[in-house]
């Protein structure tokens, strides 16, 4: 099995900074590409960002400018750098990854979530 754990969340006053982290472990081949999703209460899951295994990155519009992926594929670790944190910010977020077992059996896997408030 493939299991993420994500770490770094908490509450942050409007303005601050939070780094998250997800570490993916397991009967790990290759992981392809690893994503953070949120979800606030009452709305849908939305997209935060992705990185691919060479670095490129993607972005839901509300955090452009202000969030930043990386990720370090020897450590099979995603990280999300938030900035400029606003209250609207305030989800669980969700670490993904599209990852390849051993037995070369490809699956898109979660995380348990980390919660991240953010206070006006």
């Amino acid at each position: 099995q493939v299991q993420l754990v994500e770490s770094g969340g908490g509450l942050v006053q409007a303005g601050g900074s939070l780094r998250l982290s997800c570490a993916a472990s397991g009967s790990i081949f290759r992981i392809d590409i690893m994503g953070w999703y949120r979800q606030a209460p009452g709305n849908q899951r939305e997209l935060v960002a992705t990185i691919t295994s060479n670095g490129i990155a993607n972005y839901g519009d509300s955090v452009k400018g202000r969030f930043t992926i990386s990720r370090d594929n020897a450590k099979n670790t995603v990280y999300l750098q938030m900035n400029s944190l606003k209250p609207e910010d305030t989800a669980v977020y969700y670490c993904n990854a599209v990852a390849t077992k051993v037995t070369f059996v490809r699956g898109l896997y979660w995380g348990q979530g980390t919660q991240v408030t953010v206070s006006s």
